[in-house]
C-alpha cells in the first residue's frame, strides 16, 4: 500500500527491544477489499522479513511474533489507512491481540482502563472453530513476559494483572489466546450446535458461578459457499427446476422441494459426467507423475491409475490428522477386501489431504493410507491422490458418491467438507459430530452414533463394524439397484434427499445472515450505547 506522500505505508510493532515494521498489500475481491500484511521489508532484521511468509511451519516463539503482528499490527494498519471499524469479528485466537491493542490505543488517550475495556468488549465478536489444542493457542508465560514488557505499562496495568488476561486459575503456566479472546469478546460463538454445547462446557471454569448451559457461548453453524463449491452443471438444473435466481434464494426451504421436479434420469446423468471427470482428473494425476518424475509403476497405481467410474466411490479428502481417524475403515482388514473386491458390486475408496507441518502422527497416518493402496489386495481400489489442493477438492466433492467422515465424537467443530459433497448431491456417511449432527435426518445420507467417555479402542471397533455393516447391507446395494435404463432410482431419491434437506442451511447465506442478525446488528447497537 502507497500512504498519501507517496511513500510505502508501514506501521511498527514492538518486538522485545525493537520493532517489526509491517506493510500490507491491497487484493480487491469482487465488492470486497482484502488486507494481506507483509513483513518482508528492507527495513526488518533478516530474521523477521519471514513473519508473513508462512501460516504453519515456525515454533512457538515464531508463532507469537505471527499473532502479534496480525494483532497489533492489523489494528494499525487500519487506523493508517484510516479504517474504524464499528464492530470487530476475530475468529478463533490467533487475531485476539487486536482487542488488547484497541485497549492500548483508548488508554493513550486518557480513557480509563475499565472504560476501554467495556467499549472493546461490545463491540467485539469471537468465533472458536475446535476444541482441539491447535486451534486454541497456548504460549508460555516467560515468551509473552519477552515480548509484552515494555507493552502493558501502556495499557495502565502491572505484569500479573496482564497476565489474568489469558490465564485460567487452574494454570498460571500459560497465557491462552482463547481465554484472552473469551474474556474480551461480548459475543461468542462456536461453529454449530453440539460445538456450542462443547465449548460451554470446556470454558466452563471462566464463569464458575454459572451453570454450564448459562455460560455465555452460542453458537451459528458453518455453511459454505454455493456458486463457489456446486458444480456449474446443477447450477443449470437448478434455473430450469428450482428458481432462476436460486442463488438469491437459495436458504428459502419452500424453493427447495422444487428439487423432486428434476427427473431422476436428468439428475443421475448430471452425476455420472461429473464422477468421469473426477475419475479422469485422478487418471492424469497419475499418468503425469508416472511419465515425468520417471518412478515406479506402483506409485500411479498408488495414486488411484485402477479407479472405474462404474464403482461406487467412496470419498475421505480432508487434513489428516489422529482425531479424524482416516485409517479407522481399515481396521478389520479382511472384512474390508471383501467389501471392496465384492463380486459385480465392487467398492473403491478415494483419499486425499495433507498434514499440519507439526503433526508427526498426521503424516504418519498419510503414510500408512499410502502403503494400504500400494497392495495389490486391494485391487488397485484404494487410491491416495497427491498434491491436494482446492482444484481437486472440488473435484472430490462434486464426484464421488459417498463423502465418508470418521472425526472422534465431540471432535469435529463442525466439518464444512460435508456440507459442500452434500450441495452437490453426494450422500455423505459421517459419525453424527458437528454439522451432521444437525443435517442427518435419516432418509439423506447414514449417521453413526457414538458416545463421549468411553473405551476409545471399544468405541473404534463399533465404529468401524457400523461402517461395515452400512456398507454391506445397505450402502452398496442400493448404488447397485438400477432399472432398464441403469439408473439407481433409490440412490437418486437420497440425492435429492440431501440437497432438499441441507441445501437451504448448510449456506452461507444463511450463515450471513444469523451473524447479522445476532452478533453484527446488537453489537452496533451495544458499541453506539458506550
Amino acid at each position: 500500500m502507497i500512504a498519501p506522500d507517496g511513500k510505502l505505508l508501514t506501521v511498527s510493532v514492538p518486538l522485545d527491544s525493537i520493532s517489526v515494521f509491517v506493510s500490507a498489500w491491497k487484493v480487491n475481491l469482487g465488492r470486497v477489499t482484502l488486507y494481506l500484511l507483509d513483513t518482508n521489508l528492507n527495513e526488518n532484521p533478516q530474521a523477521y522479513r519471514g513473519l508473513s511468509a508462512r501460516l504453519y511451519g515456525g515454533d512457538r516463539e515464531i508463532r507469537l511474533l505471527q499473532e502479534l503482528v496480525i494483532g497489533v499490527g492489523g489494528v494499525r494498519i487500519l487506523r493508517a489507512l484510516g479504517i474504524n471499524p464499528s464492530i470487530w469479528h476475530a475468529n478463533e485466537g490467533h487475531t485476539s491481540f487486536m482487542m488488547v491493542e484497541r485497549i492500548r490505543e483508548m488508554v493513550q488517550k486518557g480513557i480509563s482502563l475499565e472504560d476501554a475495556t467495556s467499549v472493546v468488549r461490545a463491540s467485539t465478536i469471537f468465533t472458536t472453530h475446535t476444541p482441539v489444542p491447535a486451534g486454541n493457542d497456548a504460549f508460555s508465560i516467560d515468551l509473552v513476559d519477552k515480548y509484552f514488557h515494555n507493552y502493558w505499562g501502556q495499557l495502565g496495568l502491572e505484569r500479573d494483572r496482564f497476565m489474568k488476561f489469558g490465564t485460567l486459575d487452574s494454570d498460571r503456566s500459560s497465557f491462552n489466546m482463547t481465554v484472552l479472546s473469551l474474556g474480551l469478546a461480548g459475543f461468542t460463538n462456536g461453529v454449530s450446535k453440539l460445538h456450542g454445547q462443547v465449548c460451554r462446557k470446556m470454558w466452563h471454569p471462566l464463569w464458575p458461578d454459572l451453570p454450564e448451559e448459562n455460560v455465555p457461548i452460542t453458537s451459528i453453524t458453518n455453511g459454505v459457499h454455493a456458486p463457489t463449491w456446486l458444480a456449474p452443471q446443477f447450477d443449470l438444473l437448478f434455473r430450469t427446476y428450482l428458481a432462476d435466481d436460486w442463488i438469491k434464494r437459495q436458504d428459502e426451504l419452500s424453493m427447495w422441494e422444487n428439487i423432486h421436479n428434476i427427473p431422476d434420469q436428468a439428475m443421475w446423468n448430471m452425476h455420472r459426467w461429473l464422477k468421469l471427470k473426477l475419475i479422469g482428473a485422478i487418471l492424469e494425476r497419475a499418468r503425469h507423475r508416472w511419465s515425468q518424475s520417471n518412478v515406479a509403476p506402483i506409485q500411479p497405481l498408488a495414486m488411484g491409475a485402477l479407479l472405474d467410474s462404474e464403482t461406487l466411490t467412496i470419498g475421505y479428502c480432508r487434513r489428516f490428522t489422529g482425531y479424524k481417524r482416516p485409517t479407522l475403515i481399515f481396521r478389520n482388514m479382511e472384512r474390508l477386501k471383501k467389501i471392496i473386491n465384492r463380486d459385480l458390486q465392487p467398492v473403491q475408496i478415494v483419499f486425499a489431504g495433507k498434514a499440519h507441518p507439526n503433526d508427526e502422527d498426521g503424516k504418519r497416518l498419510m503414510q500408512q493410507v499410502y502403503n494400504l493402496a500400494k497392495d495389490p489386495q486391494f485391487g488397485g481400489r484404494i487410491a491416495f491422490v497427491e498434491d491436494y489442493d482446492m482444484h481437486l477438492a472440488r473435484d472430490l466433492v462434486r464426484g464421488v458418491d459417498v463423502w465418508l467422515n470418521t472425526p472422534r465424537f465431540l471432535m469435529e467443530a463442525s466439518g464444512t467438507s460435508g456440507q459442500k459433497a452434500s450441495m452437490n448431491g453426494v450422500l455423505n456417511l459421517s459419525v453424527l459430530d458437528g454439522w451432521w449432527f444437525e443435517a442427518y435426518n435419516g432418509y439423506n445420507g447414514w449417521g453413526i452414533e457414538e458416545k463421549a467417555n468411553v473405551n476409545l479402542e471399544e468405541q473404534d471397533d463399533r465404529t468401524a463394524n457400523t461402517i461395515y455393516d452400512l456398507l454391506e447391507n445397505k450402502i452398496v446395494p442400493l448404488f447397485y439397484d438400477v432399472d432398464v435404463a441403469g439408473t439407481p432410482l433409490g440412490w437418486v431419491k437420497m440425492m435429492k434427499e440431501t440437497m432438499r434437506s441441507n441445501s437451504p442451511f448448510f449456506n452461507t447465506s444463511r450463515m450471513a445472515k444469523e451473524y447479522a442478525e445476532h452478533f453484527y446488528l446488537k453489537a452496533l447497537e451495544s458499541a453506539e450505547g458506550k
